[in-house]
């Protein structure tokens, strides 16, 4: 039976907030989590896309306040939630922002890849609710600005997934760190040994929540949801992102739309690229008026627009029930993403269609994000201009039979009577259908990409690490520019390599730090993605470069193996508690430069 968020104890600024996005029946962990003691920590385990992020926001809420209507403002966080990526800290910000916007609450996202200072700023203008990535809250904590001395709440979201990415010793750091007395919400897609023992560790007697077998809300029709949306995954050349959209787009020409981007910057200019290709495109994103967003989604209903661009932030909470087609251009940030996005197809019975576009060196990140949302689907290359005229041709030909035949009198016969008399009517048919499918959509140029068979090993899940003899007998060997002269220690540089590799803990090996690189092991079922995804330029650490080593044997030949990564940690290079760590940049002169970057990691 559902239930709906007016018969929860709900704070009445939340209440509103739900009211007015169009939110009215609360999904299986949301009733659980809201309805649960306000003092208890939970151990909440939920399928994706179940609204994990309003259920945590009431929750800590309800701890935070109480019958109070506003918050009181302070100098230091009373509120810590702690997410695995950047991108997820900033989806969370937002969606935390327009549900807390009642309460008073100041709150803020502190990530890896952004100039240190911002955050100081931030922290010195004072937040209750700071939401961050494990590595820079570990960082803010050892330069002494973040406080943690007066929280209430800790929420750990995507624990299992922040574990797989290696942040366990970061996770500790700033658990230990917080009151004991604080309330802990540990929420996880999944409940492997290591989170239970996270949980053990430090909860108090908590209060094990499961929605994932609940009958209500997208928790529970998740699965179903599924059968209503046909997944289509396309393994596509670095550069042919755009090209791939548009002959997604032509291949359907008759559908209704949404093309999702990760960014603002993205949905601009995907939207002008659209336009200038000739579609009928609106787009909506965060930087724009609400006015504008209404315009496009009019433009959209009454079929001026067949087609929207959008980002993950401003397509929440859309009402657009006739959506044939999901075209996730950029990769969803995860699979809670994933469902969210596909979900605005399939609907009312419908059935929908969702295509995911991957770049060679994407493809294991989009494996895991399928299969943590228990989606299947076949890798394929997109249509390429070939398909797209065939697919043209047949629909012009299908429209043209069935056109109901026009009352034109005797002027069609006249003009035939006269076309007979000099052309047989073949040559007449091939000379109109030739000149019509000159007008018709001819597609874009694909290049081709070979499409490796899929094994049960190109669809990593977390799981316990791999044996050393594994990545002795068939493990790669990498090095990466950072070195002790830049504090290098594998309790930050194991998160990097994941994020950069898109691999997880499991298939890395052993990590040696040398004077000016650190040289690392891939398993070999994982090196080749490994190599293609750690090649592209991170714009956020542009200066840190990862290539493969010349030497496959060379742990082997330098003594005895290091302790598996993330526990090895080189007594050599000992972390400065108060200091940020240095790039791998000196100035010509070999001194370092004057003033330090953020870290690559944080």
């Amino acid at each position: 039976m559902s239930t709906r968020f007016e018969e929860l104890s709900l704070h009445p600024a939340l209440a509103a907030a739900l009211a007015a996005r169009g939110y009215e029946t609360a999904t299986a962990v949301q009733a659980a989590v809201i309805g649960a003691d306000h003092e208890r920590d939970l151990l909440v385990s939920s399928q994706t896309g179940s609204g994990k992020t309003v259920a945590f926001g009431a929750a800590l809420t309800a701890t935070l306040l109480g019958a109070q209507p506003k918050i009181a403002h302070g100098p230091a966080p009373v509120a810590l939630v702690i997410v695995p990526t950047r991108e997820l800290a900033v989806q969370v910000r937002e969606e935390l922002r327009w549900l807390l916007h009642g309460t008073g609450i100041r709150l803020a996202s502190v990530t890896g890849g952004t100039p240190v200072y911002g955050d100081l700023k931030t922290l010195q203008r004072g937040v209750e609710l700071l939401i961050g990535t494990p590595g820079r809250l570990v960082d803010l904590l050892r330069r002494s600005r973040l406080q943690l001395s007066a929280l209430k709440v800790v929420v750990l979201d995507e624990a299992d997934e922040m574990l797989d990415l290696g942040f366990r010793e970061d996770l500790e750091a700033l658990l230990q760190a917080a009151p004991a007395a604080r309330r802990t919400l540990l929420l996880s897609a999944t409940l492997p040994p290591e989170i239970r023992a996270l949980a053990q560790r430090y909860q108090r007697a908590a209060l094990p929540v499961d929605a994932r077998a609940g009958r209500d809300g997208a928790a529970a029709h998740g699965s179903a949801a599924h059968d209503d949306i046909a997944y289509r995954a396309h393994l596509i050349a670095a550069h042919d992102r755009l090209a791939a959209v548009v002959n997604v787009l032509h291949a359907d020409a008759s559908a209704r739309s949404i093309v999702f981007c990760t960014t603002r910057e993205g949905v601009s200019e995907m939207h002008a690229a659209l336009t200038a290709r000739g579609f009928a495109a609106t787009a909506i994103s965060g930087e724009r008026a609400q006015a504008e967003r209404d315009r496009a989604l009019e433009q959209l209903r009454r079929g001026e627009a067949r087609v929207l661009v959008a980002t993950n932030v401003a397509a929440r909470g859309l009402h657009l029930p006739d959506v044939d087609l999901i075209v996730h251009a950029d990769l969803p940030l995860n699979a809670d993403s994933l469902i969210h996005r596909s979900g605005r197809t399939g609907r009312a019975g419908r059935k929908g269609a969702a295509v995911v576009l991957a770049s060679v060196a994407e493809r294991r990140k989009a494996e895991r994000l399928l299969a943590a949302a228990h989606v299947k689907a076949t890798w394929t290359p997109p249509p390429d201009a070939g398909a797209i005229a065939a697919a043209a041709q047949a629909r012009f030909v299908d429209e043209l039979v069935a056109a109901p035949a026009a009352d034109d009198g005797d002027a069609a016969g006249a003009l035939l009577a006269r076309i007979e008399a000099t052309l047989p009517a073949h040559e007449v048919a091939r000379r109109l259908l030739a000149r019509e499918l000159t007008r018709l959509p001819s597609g874009e140029r694909i290049h081709p990409v070979a499409i490796p068979a899929a094994t049960p090993e190109r669809h990593p899940q977390a799981g316990p690490r791999r044996p050393h003899a594994d990545f002795a007998r068939e493990g790669a060997l990498f090095r990466i520019n950072i070195g002790t002269k830049d504090r290098a220690d594998p309790r930050w540089l194991l998160p990097l390599i994941c994020r950069r590799g898109g691999v997880t803990r499991r298939d890395v090996g052993a990590i040696r730090i040398g004077p000016h690189e650190t040289t690392f092991e891939i398993a070999g079922d994982a090196a080749a993605d490994f190599a293609l995804a750690s090649a592209v330029p991170d714009p956020r650490a542009a200066h840190v470069h990862i290539s493969r080593a010349n030497a496959p044997q060379a742990f082997k030949d330098r003594g005895p193996r290091p302790a598996h990564a993330p526990h090895a940690r080189p007594a050599h290079a000992p972390h400065a508690p108060h200091r940020p760590a240095a790039g791998p940049h000196r100035t010509k002169d070999g001194r370092s430069p004057p003033r330090r970057k953020p870290h690559p990691a944080r």
